[in-house]
């Protein structure tokens, strides 16, 4: 089997290639140099993810691609309108490496998308067949390169597979969860004490063991999957379950989510305050029976995974 791996270097294409150059019948092909050549390891360079990437050295006789590679933050000050620059990489540059792809023979094409094309927040779990509500620009480039792979295998016929995963923690896990190991590691007393939410996770070797599955499953074909642990914290329990994996003690204050909504309203906060505070919730029962898979680890085997990693 012959994969071309785009995003190597990020946080999860660190984690595919670790588990991908360990199976046995697989001849991967990156993107970016990130880890010392093997013999079942092919390193390429690419500069940008764009519309005029020329990607024919690197999709020669390949037989699936998985593209990670995504433009995922924008600062204020680097672009006055996010929303083109997003869709510049994740829209115009997927779009071409699927048209270049499925004209180079790459039988199947798997895209990481985010849970966030369904949505940000929920009362019910989001399910793979819900009708899209991207809420932010991030979100809404990818259901828009979602859509123009759906057009393109319509007219071509390559396969496709579209996994959207909520937030991703692991060891050195950017973003939210990055915060939120930092807040916990320096003792900063949180006034997230007696939050009653309901948020979705997926602990990195979770979606990592899903992508993998979805390499070849037959009936992964054509699909869109939501991932998932399968069991879902409040913001208070995660916060404790890092603690007790870091061996640290999680210094939570009690005090009434609708009085932090009001002050980080006030403070021009209220994005921050909806994931910290907002459920989302994620159903990935159909993931589970079409592909006869399950999480390989709990949330609780996932954060002390994260820690024991680290050290």
């Amino acid at each position: 089997m012959k994969i071309l791996l785009t995003g190597a270097t990020g946080f999860l294409g660190r984690a595919l290639v670790a588990r991908l150059i360990q199976q046995d019948g697989i001849c991967l092909s990156l993107t970016r140099r990130s880890q010392p050549v093997r013999s079942n390891l092919i390193a390429h360079f690419f500069g940008e993810l764009s519309a005029d990437t020329d990607w024919s050295s690197a999709l020669a006789g390949q037989q699936v691609v998985i593209h990670a590679a995504a433009r995922a933050h924008i600062t204020k000050d680097k672009a006055a309108d996010p929303l083109a620059e997003y869709r510049r990489v994740n829209v115009e540059g997927t779009l071409n490496l699927a048209q270049q792809a499925a004209a180079a023979g790459v039988k199947r094409f798997i895209f990481i998308s985010s849970i966030g094309v369904n949505g940000n927040i929920n009362t019910d779990p989001f399910a793979a067949s819900d009708q899209p509500n991207p809420a932010e620009p991030y979100a809404q480039s990818k259901w828009e390169a979602e859509q123009g792979l759906w057009e393109m295998q319509q007219e071509i016929g390559m396969e496709l597979v579209i996994i959207r995963p909520p937030l991703v923690y692991g060891p050195s896990a950017p973003g939210n969860f990055g915060s939120l190991v930092s807040w916990i590691e320096k003792g900063i007393p949180l006034p997230l004490g007696a939050i009653y939410n309901k948020r979705s996770l997926v602990g990195i070797d979770n979606l990592v063991d899903l992508i993998i599955r979805c390499i070849d499953h037959p009936a992964a074909a054509n699909q869109v999957f939501l991932a998932g642990d399968g069991e879902d914290l409040s913001t208070t329990e995660l916060l404790r379950g890092v603690g007790k994996a870091m061996g640290k003690p999680a210094r939570l204050i009690p005090v009434p989510a609708g009085l932090l909504q009001f002050g980080a309203t006030l403070l021009g906060k209220k994005a921050m305050a909806q994931r910290l505070l907002g459920s989302l919730q994620v159903d990935i029962s159909k993931t589970c029976e079409l592909l006869d898979w399950k999480p390989p680890y709990t949330v609780e085997e996932g954060l002390k995974r994260c820690f024991e990693r680290a050290k």
